[in-house]
């Protein structure tokens, strides 16, 4: 990484503090360790227990920000629904989607009753949605998450993580996904491996693409 491109990314970050309760708390938790440490070797009553306090509170926050990446993959999201986030689930039966003009693969999904396209993107990460469908969908950014950075058409950018509580489309419905709030895609929303990675399969065939979820059920409805 070349200097200019770590300043922007400590600006990016600098910029963000603000908007995240736990970057705040990690700036807080990092300015105590070192008032603390400073205040211990001037001999003044206090400052060992406040660096300890601080590094208790960087290490919690480390723990909440590694719970947070493992439930971007379903092999390490073990043990997560305990500390207040649901479990990402999909469920149903098998779903056909047919490849549109554009030479994509869209779904009409569902979510609090707000139907939009979504476009089946395995190059995708995480589930995404614009800020109008958000804001249509009811959907707010999660308390203390931490903001991820994606990349866009027009750069990189920071996104607030989101919880759908149900997602539906076809015969598929997903529940407790994760999602990023996504600025400037415009009116797009993407199906990421979050959730494909989920199903029992996905494959294509001919102009065809199959999902099949791994509990099998009747459609919903």
């Amino acid at each position: 990484m070349d200097l200019k491109t770590f300043i922007d990314a400590a600006a990016d970050l600098i910029r963000e503090i603000p908007h995240s309760g736990l970057l705040m708390a990690t700036v807080a938790a990092i300015v105590g360790s070192f008032l603390g440490g400073a205040i211990a070797r001037r001999g003044i009553a206090g400052g060992r227990a406040l660096a300890s306090v601080s590094t208790f509170a960087l290490a919690g926050i480390l723990v909440v920000v590694v719970l947070q990446v493992s439930r971007f993959d379903p092999r390490l999201d073990v043990a997560v629904p305990r500390f207040g986030l649901p479990a990402q689930t999909v469920s149903g039966g098998e779903t056909r989607v047919k490849m549109a003009s554009d030479g994509h693969f869209w779904i009409e999904a569902e979510v609090n009753g707000v139907t939009a396209p979504f476009l089946v993107d395995s190059g995708a990460t995480l589930t995404a949605v614009s800020v109008p469908f958000a804001e249509r969908a009811r959907l707010e950014p999660r308390a203390g998450g931490m903001p991820v950075r994606i990349s866009t058409a027009n750069g990189t950018v920071s996104a607030e993580l989101t919880t759908i509580e149900a997602l539906r489309f076809g015969n598929v419905l997903a529940g407790g996904l994760d999602a990023v709030i996504a600025p400037n895609i415009g009116e797009t929303n993407v199906i990421g491996m979050n959730l494909l990675s989920r199903l029992a399969s996905w494959r294509v065939e001919g102009d065809t693409m199959i999902l099949r979820p791994n509990n099998p059920q009747p459609p919903v409805e």
